[in-house]
């Protein structure tokens, strides 16, 4: 019985996000059109919150102190488990919406406004958060530092990708500004008086590639001038680097930083520059729940999507999720999208033409399912919560990165 009625209920949550499938799409491609950057997603959260509050959810925004952040909660015919489903849609510079952000927050939208019509009496408490600035900024890392995500039970968020992947994984990260300064004078008539901040920073970069051969190969370090000088027959005296640096995880993280960040300090010492380095928050490195995933697999399968085995190696990214997912149980699978990759043109494109709104729908369906999984099947419930605990247990005695 317990079964042909998930069967029934499953197949209302497909037939509601159908349904609501013109609504969505509006949303989605109104996001795509108006492209926002991290923190100033001030449209985009309009967009999204307004359809939960028409359906009853209750909305507040702002939290953590993230003006364009919103969370949005219906509770059904019981308080638990508590379930987040997370909305990004912040946007690239330049590029707009090349990572599909505006598919992944209308979809969060879309299955929880799915499982409320659906399921009325759905045991638990869904949570739609808005969490900005993933892209540069780490949203979600201020918001588990303010402690949103201490009584949630399970998170999840779908990503539009090149493959359909439960559990691939993500490295540690932080940016890392490097600001040098030297002393200005005529380049030609004066050279002797000045110190050069763009040697400083050429040398850095030299510097920094002397070390690629002494790193571990999944580290990866990456970086682009912002300000080079002012004029070629002045010497510097002001240049900035932006940089990005990755490994396998925070603590491999740390040894990563401080190799890269002596090499800039001597490069500027070494023609007497001087040398400011500026962090930015440190992301973690992905901690997939494996039982929840293997749900969302079922699910994937149930709509007939095939899923594949993430690479053995290389092939990704960061992001802010792996922060959350030192906090609760939490997954962030993809669906495919087309033969495109992250960050360029082309999959800027597909997330405002008909391939991203496939994929919003059946993001939307299978995490909607995966939330009805989690709220009404107990023992399935207890295995993603017992392998978060055993995790946090066996993580430096319990430890817990933020």
């Amino acid at each position: 019985m317990a079964k042909e009625q998930a069967k029934q209920q499953k197949e209302a949550i497909r037939q509601t996000v159908d349904a609501l499938d013109g609504q969505l799409r509006a949303i989605a491609q109104r996001i795509h059109a108006n492209p926002e950057l991290s923190f100033h997603e001030h449209q985009a959260q309009g967009w999204l919150t307004e359809p939960l509050e028409e359906a009853g959810f209750q909305v507040e925004k702002g939290i953590a102190g993230l003006p364009t952040s919103f969370r949005a909660t219906w509770e059904g015919s019981g308080s638990e488990p508590t379930v987040a489903l997370l909305a990004e849609y912040d946007a690239l510079p330049a590029i707009g919406h090349a990572c599909g952000h505006n598919l992944i927050g209308t979809a969060a939208v879309g299955a929880a406004l799915a499982l409320k019509e659906a399921c009325p009496e759905l045991p638990g408490k869904i949570i739609v958060l808005g969490t900005p600035a993933e892209e540069e900024g780490g949203g979600k890392i201020i918001m588990c530092n303010e402690g949103v995500f201490d009584a949630i039970d399970a998170v999840m968020m779908v990503h539009p990708q090149n493959k359909t992947m439960v559990l691939r994984g993500a490295l540690a990260c932080v940016d890392a500004t490097f600001t040098f300064h030297g002393r200005q004078a005529h380049a030609s008539s004066a050279p002797e008086k000045g110190i050069s901040a763009l040697d400083a920073m050429i040398n850095a970069f030299v510097a920094i590639n002397s070390l690629r051969q002494f790193m571990k190969e999944d580290v990866r370090v990456h970086g682009i001038i912002t300000k080079g000088g002012d004029a070629p027959n002045v010497v510097p005296e002001l240049c900035e680097a932006v940089f990005i640096l990755r490994a396998a995880n925070v603590e491999e993280l740390k040894t990563v930083r401080e190799k890269v960040y002596r090499a800039v300090r001597h490069a500027a010492e070494g023609v007497e520059a001087a040398v400011d380095i500026t962090e930015g928050l440190i992301y973690a490195e992905r901690n997939n729940n494996r039982a929840l995933a293997g749900m969302f697999r079922d699910n994937l399968e149930q709509l007939g999507i095939e899923v594949v085995e993430p690479p053995a190696k290389g092939g990704i990214g960061s992001s802010d999720i792996g922060n959350v997912g030192q906090v609760t149980a939490t997954i962030h699978p993809y669906i495919r999208l087309g033969d495109a990759t992250t960050h360029t043109p082309e999959f800027c494109r597909l997330a405002g033409a008909e391939e991203g709104m496939i994929e919003l729908n059946q993001a939307a369906k299978a995490m909607a399912m995966t939330a009805y999984d989690l709220c009404t099947d107990a023992e399935a419930f207890t295995q993603v919560r017992q392998e978060f605990e055993q995790w946090k247990q066996e993580r430096n005695g319990g430890a817990i990165h933020g």
